[in-house]
């Protein structure tokens, strides 16, 4: 296996939303290039600042980092919603954005005129949907949440759910009874993909079925124009590892061309750029040592031990590099 700094690799995603290079020379210093996905989150900077803190870095770093768009729910009950959201797209498509996001504030936060939560496969999406289709512009959904976020905080089975949902209550669906259930959610998604079978749709977080990669591959078989990234849920992989590795490893191997590499690290300043460094440096390699050894590990998310998956060099170029340009056409 080649030595980690030696090879090209990308993160495919992260959220760039602090306009300093500390990312973006950690990412020089350890043959990284980066994805930075621009996001309607509540808390994020605003869509246009993500836009251009995203441009700004990649002039700082030619080739080294690429960015996906956005759209905003906000005005949803306007009668042009749909028109202004399509045109705030298509703007930053033509200003160099790879592809487009959605956020789980569909379907979790996003309600109707009736009240009732709003879904992905709302027809009032269909026109950005259209036309991300018939353009092959690749779309990645963060469509729900782990199954983790429907039970208890002493029932999830790793520390790094239990530690967001605990942050933000507000999403911690465990506590929202009255909302859609994780199968609801789900549901809608697959629905969303049916209704738009040639949409390259990249399924973030291991498409919210980060809890059996047997749920994974059911849907990369239904829908051969998806892909996943692996993006904050590497940890669900090395859980189910430390009981069936091989059942890992024979997914890994199985959907080697669909499986993306990324880490959803958020640099937004709360960390000196020291910090946020060794941070994203430290995962990186932790991540190496799963995907490229055999040796026994430990992560910090849950007790016990697992074993590395040892994966050949060829697969490991794809997830970590070729799937990122093939699927994105970075």
């Amino acid at each position: 296996m080649p030595a980690f700094q030696s090879i090209p690799k990308i993160d495919a995603h992260i959220h760039y939303n602090h306009d300093r290079p500390a990312l973006l020379n950690q990412a020089k210093d350890d043959n990284f290039a980066l994805l930075t996905i621009n996001t309607d989150v509540p808390f994020f900077p605003s869509l246009d600042r993500q836009h251009q803190i995203a441009r700004r870095q990649a002039k700082a770093g030619p080739g080294l980092i690429s960015h996906l768009a956005s759209f905003t729910i906000e005005n949803w009950h306007s009668n042009n919603w749909e028109e202004v959201a399509l045109n705030s797209l298509k703007k930053a498509l033509s200003e160099g954005a790879a592809g487009v996001k959605v956020w789980k504030n569909i379907g979790m936060d996003l309600r109707g005129r009736d009240g009732k939560m709003v879904m992905i496969d709302d027809t009032r999406f269909d026109p950005i949907l259209d036309y991300l289709e018939n353009n092959d512009i690749p779309l990645i959904g963060h469509l729900g949440e782990p199954r983790n976020c429907w039970l208890p905080l002493d029932q999830m089975t790793v520390d790094s759910d239990k530690d967001y949902f605990r942050e933000h209550p507000q999403y911690h669906m465990h506590l929202h009874p009255e909302c859609p259930t994780y199968e609801v959610q789900i549901q809608a998604r697959d629905r969303m993909l049916e209704k738009h079978p040639d949409l390259r749709f990249i399924g973030a977080h291991l498409a919210s079925l980060e809890w059996d990669v047997g749920e994974v591959a059911s849907r990369l078989d239904t829908f051969p124009k998806m892909a996943v990234d692996l993006a904050e849920r590497i940890c669900h992989l090395q859980y189910q590892a430390m009981t069936d590795r091989n059942k890992v490893i024979a997914f890994m191997e199985s959907y080697q061309d669909r499986i993306i590499y990324g880490t959803d690290v958020i640099d937004d300043g709360e960390m000196t750029e020291n910090e946020i460094r060794r941070h994203i440096h430290g995962l990186w390699l932790a991540h190496w040592d799963f995907f490229t050894t055999d040796r026994e590990l430990a992560a910090p998310e849950f007790p016990g031990t697992f074993t590395g998956l040892n994966l050949s060099g060829e697969i490991i170029e794809k997830i970590y590099y070729k799937n990122a340009i093939n699927w994105y056409g970075l």
